[in-house]
């Protein structure tokens, strides 16, 4: 019986660095997890304050707590990590004149209008070529059926970053929420899927865009914007 033969050092190089790699990014999965369970007890604790003390002060503080969405830290870029149901795409940039029509529903990316859209949290449809602009700066585009609830829509908002993000209602998606960077995207069903956190992690900032580090702010504000 032959001996199994000895792994070459720059395997076991590769190994150890995705190994890490990998480490450390289901460390960072699990801290969101934990500050994401804080905020659900913190959220039911401040409902029974109210309830049990019926104070003016309270009820303000439960209204901060449950209604203000708390910005999530992500990093920047990601490892080249799979992520279950992602698609890729291979759309090209190019700045044109007039309405585009995409292969993508919500486009991630392609031709789009010379002008970003400012990102943020918009109550209303936002033009996809602005849109699909502010893709090619590293932002994500997060958009959801305007039927979707109250409920999920809050629980969506949390899971959010301060910046270098796009919310808004989209008509006719293929899935209730679907997240999409540059030539990625992905459907999601409900809005506590982990996927959420995973996509964020790996395609956030990310350096592989045409234009890594460009502006979210100075372009376009499109109307509904809230915040």
């Amino acid at each position: 019986m032959s001996a199994t033969p000895p792994v070459p050092p720059a395997v076991k190089k590769a190994q150890s660095v995705k190994e890490k790699r990998a480490a450390e990014r289901e460390r960072k999965l699990e801290e969101f997890r934990k500050r994401e369970a804080r905020a659900k007890r913190n959220r039911r604790i401040a409902i029974w304050s109210s309830v049990a003390g019926g104070v003016a002060v309270v009820a303000l503080l439960v209204t901060a707590i449950v209604l203000t969405p708390q910005p999530v830290a992500y990093s920047a870029g990601g490892e080249g990590v799979e992520i279950d149901g992602v698609e890729t795409f291979d759309n090209e940039s190019l700045h044109v004149e007039g309405t585009v029509d995409y292969p993508q529903t919500p486009p991630a990316g392609g031709e789009h209008s010379q002008v970003w859209l400012n990102c943020g949290v918009y109550d209303q449809p936002v033009p996809n070529e602005n849109a699909a602009h502010s893709l090619e700066h590293g932002a994500l585009w997060v958009t959801y059926d305007p039927a979707l609830g109250d409920g999920q829509l809050e629980a969506l908002r949390a899971k959010l970053p301060s910046t270098y993000v796009v919310l808004s209602p989209f008509d006719g998606l293929p899935s209730p929420i679907v997240l999409s960077g540059w030539n990625t995207q992905l459907q999601i069903e409900d809005a506590d899927d982990p996927r959420i956190a995973e996509f964020f992690e790996e395609y956030w900032k990310s350096q592989h865009v045409p234009e890594p580090g460009a502006l979210c702010t100075g372009g376009l504000d499109a109307p509904g914007k809230v915040s």
